[in-house]
């Protein structure tokens, strides 16, 4: 089964840093689309906080290939999925309005701090 990733800053397989670079390169475009969230310039990186009544943020849903690869995202954003509350990033389930109008859930890559 696949894992569809939405995308909104530097995991981008266009804008990927050197450490992530291998594994966002195995990322494959799937549509673009909008979530519903916060987001901040967090300096080096964005962030989002979900919020359903925030504006639209645009980005891109990926097919993640495999474990292996979400493994990478997910040590690369700092999510552990054993310790949240020490995560800085959580890998949340957001809805995805498509470019078409459609919607689909899709993980996300969310800021896990509060933003100054």
């Amino acid at each position: 089964m696949f894992t569809l990733l939405f995308i909104y800053g530097t995991l981008h397989p266009d804008r990927a840093p050197a450490e992530i670079a291998s594994a966002a390169r195995r990322l494959v475009p799937h549509a673009r689309g909008t979530i519903r969230s916060r987001l901040y310039n967090l300096g080096a990186y964005p962030g989002v906080i979900l919020d359903d009544t925030a504006a639209p943020i645009p980005g891109e849903v990926f097919l993640v290939p495999d474990d292996e690869t979400l493994a990478a995202l997910d040590a690369y954003e700092d999510f552990r999925p054993d310790d949240p509350a020490a995560s800085l990033f959580l890998r949340e389930k957001a809805v995805v309005t498509f470019d078409d109008g459609t919607h689909q859930t899709c993980w996300v890559y969310t800021y896990n701090r509060q933003p100054r």
